[in-house]
């Protein structure tokens, strides 16, 4: 009987706990989450940048956002420099009128410079912590009045001083909090929140704290120095290094907006070193799917400003940028009288390919400031303008395809990243100093160097850049963006461009191309860029070395036609031309007798019809590429021999049937000698060649641009071939240790 009793018991207990469970799960079930209780309130009367990335951050935690005041004026004051914002109390008190729901706790918050690090659940959590119905963000520094510093209350560690860009609290206690409001729409919020805090009684009866170590809110202002960037996860958080505590919303109230943006580059999850972008492929506008006559019409904006090398192949690349040139117009300006050859040449040969093209040239003497104002007007101007793209004459865009990626990248303005090669210059800055110039962020040289890839918000941007019409014909819409007494024109763009809310955009998501060098551009010559080997490097190679020299190391592209005499390219077509021309130009050629006052000793045993490259300043450019282009060959097919490419004689040969046409058998005076073919047999000339007449064996067909290469003394014994028509022309060096 007693077993019965006993199993009886358990059997009532068993089914009293499965029911009891069966209803906690359906109460849990049931139950709304935690987050369901809270609303972000927020004014914002523009829907600006800084507003959209703000919603970004709050669409990525699930956020519930409502906006006030969307369609209303703004009126209330610029409280950057003095008071306002009483505009957003009138409007939470009015969206707070019509809230019932006493358990309902409401977050208020500025969006224009604030981001979510953190979710809901995490917000909610350390309010609830606080044990207070209100909490106000903390800030270091007292505003608007210092003469309320002593009235606050003290911590015993933290920020002292309230700060109205952000607080959180249950409805009736908010409700409470700004009941006796009846100020106007400039006065200032912080103020009278303020009043509110410091009143004991006041601060009391609602049940007011302010979150004084930054785990719920993180004011810049005054607080740079406590935070940093933590990477951990896949996620990005600022830190407080000071409190050691993750804020949950990060707010860059006063002047600070530079540090939130750059902080947003990264929070909550735009950029991680696991996922690298993670929005930079949103809100695109692609283009592949449109017709060329449905892409949007861009002026192209052309600016020369100085003398400039490279200025044709700028407009090659011009030409060759991948866009329907019937969609793109063109605005030129060029105040330096030295390139109108250039203008000219291009427009005489391209300017009817495009839908329209102005020019600005020297003689109307418009200063460059007025110029690029002059620039966006036409745009502006122009109903069916989608894009200015601002492009200065010294950039080298090797990518053909830069027009299309920044279009599609869809920001209001954005710059390709370009470098100067061997240096950490490049066209945007990722931060500025106190008085507006030049600083350089944390993440600075991973992104110039690729090992941060992405779209970057960022404070200057210089040299090429897209932007959108829509921006010219709204916010910025100011007929002078670019002058200033104290900024150069640059500078004052960007800070004009900041002042309206407008984000800055650099990307790196491609190879774009870099900025020419246009310090010690000389205009002497005729063919100047010659003369940039030193300056700029890349581009001499680009427009002068040979486009199979590469292939001499790595597809041995070196022929052998003679015992020790080895055959490979060196110069580009333009190469050889520019150089005939030069010496041409320069004209004072040598009677080709043995008498000859350049070199030492007066008396040449071998004389040819030259000019030397002493004669046109060119020495030092030889050499170097002496050093950069033929060493690195001489290394290869003389093992064991080390050469510092120093030479005696450098110089371009002309031969004529009708002046010198050969050269007589002879030793060179050189370790070796390179012999540079300068024009094309059979189109400039016929004849020519050289026989080397110890191994009885001739190159009668020199191709232009290549280059001989043989020892000097004592084995190669040769001699020039007839020209028998024509002019030929070849650069001869003579080369020791």
């Amino acid at each position: 009987m007693m077993l019965k009793m006993r199993i009886l018991t358990l059997a009532l207990f068993s089914v009293s706990w499965l029911v009891t469970l069966f209803t906690e799960i359906n109460c849990e079930q049931e139950r709304p989450k935690v987050e369901d209780d809270l609303l972000v309130l927020t004014v914002a009367t523009k829907e600006t940048d800084g507003f959209k990335r703000f919603l970004r951050s709050a669409k990525h935690f699930n956020y519930t956002i409502k906006v006030l005041g969307r369609g209303e004026k703004w009126r209330g004051g610029d409280y950057m420099s003095v008071p306002g914002g009483g505009q957003k109390v009138r409007l939470l008190k009015s969206a707070l009128e019509e809230m019932k729901e006493e358990k309902k706790i409401v977050l208020f918050i500025d969006s224009y410079d604030v981001v979510f690090a953190s979710g809901p659940k995490e917000l909610l959590k350390k309010f609830q912590q606080s044990k207070h119905k209100v909490v106000f963000s903390a800030e270091t520094l007292i505003w608007p009045d210092r003469h309320l510093e002593d009235k606050h209350p003290h911590f015993r560690e933290g920020k002292r001083f309230l700060g109205s860009g952000g607080f959180i609290g249950y409805v009736p206690n908010l409700k409470k909090m700004v009941a006796d409001w009846a100020g106007k729409d400039n006065d200032s919020d912080q103020l009278f929140f303020t009043k509110i805090y410091i009143d004991p009684e006041k601060r009391k009866s609602i049940n007011i704290t302010l979150d004084n170590k930054c785990r719920l809110f993180q004011n810049l202002h005054g607080s740079l120095d406590e935070v940093v960037l933590k990477f951990e996860d896949g996620r990005v958080r600022a830190r407080n290094v000071m409190y050691d505590t993750l804020p949950v919303i990060v707010h860059g109230n006063g002047p600070t907006k530079l540090q939130i943006n750059y902080l947003g580059n990264y929070i909550p999850k735009v950029w991680t070193f696991e996922t690298g972008c993670t929005v930079c492929d949103e809100d695109q506008r692609p283009l592949s799917g449109l017709k060329e006559s449905e892409y949007p019409l861009v002026v192209i904006g052309i600016f020369i400003q100085q003398p400039t090398p490279f200025v044709s192949v700028f407009f090659e690349r011009l030409l060759n940028l991948k866009y329907p040139k019937d969609r793109l117009k063109l605005f030129i300006y060029n105040q330096e009288p030295h390139h109108e050859k250039h203008v000219s040449s291009f427009l005489e040969d391209h300017g009817t390919e495009y839908q329209a093209v102005k020019v600005i040239g020297p003689e109307e003497d418009m200063d460059s400031l007025a110029s690029r104002n002059l620039g966006f007007d036409v745009c502006r101007q122009d109903r069916d303008c989608e894009y200015f793209f601002s492009v200065d004459v010294e950039v080298v865009l090797k990518n053909a395809d830069t027009l299309k990626i920044l279009i599609e990248q869809n920001r209001p303005i954005i710059a390709p990243m370009l470098t100067r090669p061997g240096r950490l210059w490049t066209n945007f800055w990722g931060a500025l100093s106190a008085d507006g110039y030049y600083a350089r962020s944390e993440d600075y040289v991973d992104i110039v160097q690729g090992r941060r890839v992405g779209v970057w918000n960022v404070p200057y941007i210089s040299s090429v850049y897209l932007v959108k019409g829509s921006v010219l014909k709204t916010d910025l819409s100011a007929s002078d963006l670019f002058y200033s007494e104290t900024l150069d024109s640059d500078m004052t763009f960007c800070h004009n461009v900041r002042n309206q809310g407008v984000f800055m955009y650099a990307t790196n998501r491609h190879e774009f191309g870099r900025v020419l060098s246009t310090e010690n551009y000389r205009t002497t010559h005729l063919h100047n860029d010659l003369w940039q080997i030193f300056e700029n490097p890349l581009d001499w190679e680009d427009r002068y070395i040979h486009p199979n020299y590469s292939r001499i190391m790595k597809d041995n592209l070196i022929e052998n036609p003679c015992p020790d005499v080895y055959w490979f390219p060196i110069f580009s077509d333009i190469a050889c031309d520019h150089f005939i021309e030069e010496m041409e130009h320069f004209g004072k050629w040598s009677g080709g007798s043995n008498e000859d006052k350049r070199i030492q000793g007066g008396y040449e045993n071998v004389p040819t019809i030259d000019i030397h490259m002493n004669q046109v300043n060119y020495e030092k450019e030889w050499q170097k590429f002496l050093l950069d282009y033929i060493t690195p060959i001489t290394e290869k097919v003389f093992p064991g021999y080390y050469t510092r490419a120093q030479f005696d004689l450098a110089f371009v040969v002309r031969y004529r049937p009708d002046e010198q046409p050969f050269l007589r058998p002879h030793h060179d005076a050189s370790t070796f000698t390179i012999n540079v073919a300068l024009n094309q047999v059979g189109v400039d000339y016929e004849g020519g060649g050289c026989r080397f007449l110890r191994y009885d064996c001739s190159v009668n067909a020199p191709r232009k641009g290549w280059s001989l290469m043989h020892p000097g003394r004592l084995t190669h014994y040769h001699e020039g071939l007839p020209t028998t028509q024509g002019t030929r022309y070849i650069a001869v060096t003579f080369i020791d240790p």
